[in-house]
């Protein structure tokens, strides 16, 4: 279509009629839906991304209040860890969900929320740790066989099964103290 035809359709035959005009007022909404839903196809991966980056930002943001007497016992944790002493470090615990039920844990074992084990970041597989729930007294021994908690917030993480042992099961955390010993080699 050349430049005299397109003007003679878009400027001469609208004011000759007025089926003309409202086709050509038709085409040009059309046009700019078009132009407004290609756009639109454009931005849905960076809005997408956009989205994503805010939402997985503030999941990190969500840091819980972490107490002083943690970070003072984990620190002086790291420093003692060598030595064969009995160790007592105070802070709160969590407990698995039940979606982690059957999946591997760090040491290759198949994950049991039945079982008396518990994740923990530094020690070693296989070590036992008393746990006491500070709130009601209650103890439980556990096996270190997963890494983890995975935030400063808390110390150690429980099986569902040493949890209600502790008996804060429905509460999801706990104040507790862990008293550990690590045998030196």
């Amino acid at each position: 279509m050349g430049t005299k035809e397109f003007l003679k359709s878009c400027v001469l035959l609208p004011i000759l009629s007025g089926d003309k005009r409202l086709n050509l007022l038709f085409r040009l909404k059309m046009a700019t839906f078009a132009f407004i839903n290609q756009l639109m196809k454009q931005m849905k991966t960076p809005i997408f991304i956009l989205f994503s980056f805010i939402l997985v930002h503030s999941v990190f943001a969500q840091q819980t209040d972490i107490p002083k007497y943690s970070l003072e016992n984990d620190s002086l944790y790291r420093d003692s860890i060598s030595t064969h002493k009995m160790r007592n470090v105070l802070g709160r615990a969590t407990y698995y969900a039940s979606k982690f039920h059957g999946r591997r844990t760090a040491n290759g074992e198949i994950f049991n929320n039945r079982k008396m084990t518990a994740a923990h970041l530094k020690l070693p597989f296989g070590t036992f740790v008393t746990v006491t729930n500070l709130e009601n007294g209650r103890s439980v021994e556990v096996r270190v066989n997963d890494r983890g908690p995975h935030t400063k917030a808390f110390i150690i993480d429980l099986s569902q099964a040493a949890a209600r042992e502790l008996g804060f099961y429905g509460q999801g955390v706990a104040k507790v103290e862990i008293c550990y010993q690590i045998a030196k080699k």
